[in-house]
């Protein structure tokens, strides 16, 4: 037996050794510089990990089955990424691995069942950080309409989510036609929604003939899962996000929350800080790009990169999202920048964590609380520098595989450069 057969051996041992044990019944992870989602400073500690939960949070010696030394690095609550089509497309100029758009259904089209545990994008995101996303479909041809859910991040084939945890929706922008149709539109579904109770959706016949009844739902051709859907975000405080962008289109859509009491977050926003004030009293989350700081179209040209901070200082409850692309975990850099331009960076870290947990009701993760599903990161350096990478990522208390395909090909071409070109393994 060789030296190198038996160094593959014990190296194969010791990561099934380290693998077993991280994810043992019992962990502690000791000397943590602990943002805990909750508050704005930092505090050193050690957090034990029982199962899938936290179990106590303590500046006390904790004993656990196995224990990790953080050295004082930064640990935080697991990333929410709030805008993503993570699960349903794969790559974006192939319409055959979209899975984020309809033909019959507008309002109740749901991308619950299309989710792909097995994506991609998924261990590449979650390698950066991101344990659990929103993902949303495209607009459909109605100014509100589509379904998005929320998916944990494990890559497990038995998924763990929030089917049709919101709304999407658009005003103005690239929208086409007049937003002031796309405003009676709304109204027009509103009421009828308004007007629901749940004896009415007893049977698809019974809607069908509420469809014939309302003149807007007959226009639009809409269907009993479209009704139903209209229906939740009325009664069961389902959010809707708007996507908007000029301080007067944000103004109408206070008046519409305010209107039907719904449960509104507006994403894009990039005129925000103009009507910052009447945002606040509305008590309107925002979903906001921090680097989209230069007008894409005219109803962006008051874009600031000060926007962040300047939203943060008028009490706005404030999320990140980054443009479509494989790399959502780049929220992280967006949060810098924000912190970069006048953002408080606990309240950074809160906008990539807290923030979307309790504005998409997810009260069992989001924050390191006892109690609270164990999703957490322990990172190299500062989270919100784009260089910084995870050194361990839990999910559910389990400690994740970092290994993305990208790594993978990395190690398979260039640890070993004396192999053919034409080589296959």
């Amino acid at each position: 037996m060789n030296f190198k057969f038996v160094y593959l051996i014990l190296f194969g041992l010791l990561l099934i050794f380290v693998a077993s044990n991280t994810n043992a019944k019992t962990i502690v992870i000791k000397n943590a510089n602990i943002y805990d989602g909750i508050s704005d400073i930092p505090f050193k500690g050690n957090i034990q990990i029982e199962e899938d939960k936290i179990k106590r949070i303590s500046s006390s010696n904790l004993q656990g089955d196995f224990i990790i030394d953080a050295k004082e690095k930064i640990v935080t609550p697991g990333l929410i990424a709030t805008d993503t089509e993570i699960g349903i497309v794969e790559i974006g100029a192939l319409s055959v691995t979209r899975d984020d758009s309809a033909d019959m259904y507008k309002i109740g089209f749901s991308i619950y069942d299309a989710f792909n545990p097995n994506s991609t994008l998924i261990p590449w995101n979650r390698s950066n950080g991101v344990t659990t996303s929103l993902t949303i479909p495209q607009n459909t041809s109605s100014p509100i309409g589509g379904m998005g859910s929320l998916f944990v991040l494990d890559g497990k084939l038995n998924v763990t989510g929030v089917r049709d945890a919101a709304m999407v929706g658009q005003v103005g922008g690239s929208s086409s036609g007049s937003r002031s149709e796309h405003y009676a539109i709304i109204e027009d579904l509103l009421v009828m929604a308004s007007s629901l109770s749940k004896k009415d959706l007893s049977s698809d016949s019974d809607i069908y003939e509420l469809i014939g009844e309302w003149a807007v739902a007959s226009a639009m051709e809409l269907h009993p899962r479209d009704i139903k859907a209209l229906f939740k975000i009325i009664n069961d405080n389902v959010p809707l996000i708007m996507k908007s962008h000029r301080a007067s289109d944000l103004l109408k859509l206070i008046e519409i929350k305010e209107r039907f009491n719904l449960n509104m977050v507006i994403m894009g926003a990039q005129e925000a800080h103009l009507v910052k004030s009447e945002l606040a009293e509305a008590g309107i989350p925002l979903i906001i790009n921090p680097i989209n700081n230069i007008p894409d179209s005219f109803d962006e040209l008051a874009s600031n990169i000060q926007m962040a901070s300047r939203l943060e200082e008028a009490g706005i409850p404030i999320m990140f999202n980054v443009s479509r692309s494989h790399n959502y975990h780049l929220i992280r850099q967006g949060a810098g920048v924000a912190v970069a331009n006048g953002m408080s960076y606990g309240a950074a870290i809160k906008s990539l964590t807290s923030v979307p947990a309790e504005t998409f009701g997810m009260s069992d993760r989001g924050t390191l609380e006892v109690g609270k599903i164990a999703d957490l990161i322990i990172w190299d350096e500062d989270p919100l520098e784009p260089s910084a990478m995870p050194e361990y990522v839990f999910i559910s208390g389990e400690n994740m595989d970092l290994t993305t395909r990208a790594t993978r090909l990395t190690d398979r071409y260039t640890k070993d450069l004396d192999k053919p070109v034409t080589y296959r393994d």
